[in-house]
C-alpha cells in the first residue's frame, strides 16, 4: 500500500506537480536537517542531535551516496557524529532494492531517533530506498517525532523533485532521476551553492517546473524544518528561487541569512517577526 501511495505521489509530482495533491509541504511531525555541504559548524549536528533525543539516541548514518560498495561500522564518516557526542551510532547501506525492502534491514531505522544521509551522488539514494520499505521506515520516524538530516547528496535527496540527478554528471539539473524521497514537497534543493558558484543554476528548474520551490543552501549552512516552516543556521546563505512569488521586483532569487525563517505553505520570509520585505506577486 506505501508504495502504491507514494508511486502516485511521485508521478503526479513530476508530471502535473505536487501541489495538485498536497498542501502540507513539510513533514507534519519530525525534523529535518538539511546542510549544504562542507559541514565544519559543529553546532549543526548538535541540533540534529538534540532533536534525535540526544547523544545517546541511537543514530542510524546512511552513506550510500558515496558509491562505495560496502562501508563498515568503523567508517570513517563517523567521526565528526563522535566529536559532536553522539555515542550510538549505526552505519546502514546497500545497493540492493530487494535488501532494503526487508524488516531485517531497516530494523535500526525502526529503532533510531534519528538518520542521516552523507554526501556524494543523490541518484543512488533514489536507486536504493525510494519506494521502499526503508522509505517507509524513514516516515514512521518522523511520524514518532524523529529526525532526518544530510548534507550535500543527503539534502538534495530530501526534496521532492531531486536536482543533479543525473547519473552521467552532476552538472544536468534536470536528469534521469527526477524524483527525490519527497520529506519536503514540491520542493527542489540545491547544495555547495556559492562556494561552487551555482547561484543561477536552480532557474533552470523553476523555470520549467513554476509550481516547484527551490531551495539552494551554501556550504556549512543548514535550513532546520519543522511543520511548514525552516530557519537558517551554519555560517553563510539560503537562497530561494520562487517562480511565483518574489520579494521586491526584478530579482530571480533572494537570499536568507543564519536565523531568518521561511513559511513553505505560505513561501514568505521572516527576520524576526517582520516579513523581510514586501512580497508581490509575479505578473
Amino acid at each position: 500500500m506505501f508504495r502504491r501511495m507514494v508511486g502516485l505521489a511521485v508521478l503526479t509530482a513530476v508530471v502535473f506537480g505536487e501541489g495538485a495533491v498536497a498542501q502540507q509541504v513539510g513533514p507534519k511531525k519530525g525534523s529535518l536537517v538539511i546542510v549544504g555541504g562542507a559541514m565544519r559548524d559543529e553546532a549543526i549536528l548538535e541540533r540534529f542531535l538534540d532533536l534525535a533525543g540526544g547523544p545517546d539516541a541511537l543514530i542510524v548514518v546512511i552513506p550510500t551516496a558515496g558509491g562505495d560498495e560496502e562501508y563498515d561500522q568503523d567508517w570513517r564518516g563517523l567521526r565528526q557524529f563522535r566529536a559532536a557526542g553522539a555515542t550510538n551510532l549505526t552505519v546502514l547501506h546497500t545497493k540492493d532494492r530487494d535488501e532494503a525492502d526487508t524488516e531485517e534491514f531497516v530494523q535500526p531505522i525502526r529503532e533510531a531517533g534519528g538518520v542521516w544521509f552523507g554526501g556524494g551522488r543523490q541518484w543512488r539514494l533514489a536507486d536504493s530506498y525510494l519506494n521502499t520499505t526503508t522509505h517507509e521506515a524513514l516516515w514512521e520516524l518522523l511520524d514518532r517525532g524523529g529526525v532526518i538530516g544530510g548534507s550535500s547528496a543527503g539534502a538534495t535527496i530530501q526534496g521532492s523533485y531531486l536536482a543533479r540527478g543525473d547519473s552521467r554528471t552532476n552538472t544536468i539539473m534536470m536528469g534521469d532521476h527526477e524524483a527525490g524521497l519527497g520529506f519536503v514537497k514540491n520542493v527542489a534543493i540545491d547544495q555547495h551553492l556559492l562556494r561552487r558558484n551555482r547561484q543561477f543554476d536552480l532557474l533552470e528548474i523553476t523555470q520549467a517546473r513554476p509550481e516547484l520551490l527551490g531551495i539552494g543552501i551554501d556550504e556549512n549552512t543548514a535550513i532546520v524544518v519543522q511543520g511548514d516552516e525552516f530557519e537558517v543556521i551554519g555560517q553563510s546563505y539560503v537562497v530561494i528561487y520562487d517562480h511565483q512569488r518574489q520579494i521586491d521586483s526584478g530579482g530571480d532569487f533572494y537570499f536568507l541569512s543564519v536565523g531568518d525563517r521561511f513559511n513553505l505553505a505560505t513561501r514568505e520570509a521572516f527576520r524576526g517577526d517582520q516579513n523581510i520585505e514586501r512580497v508581490v506577486e509575479r505578473r
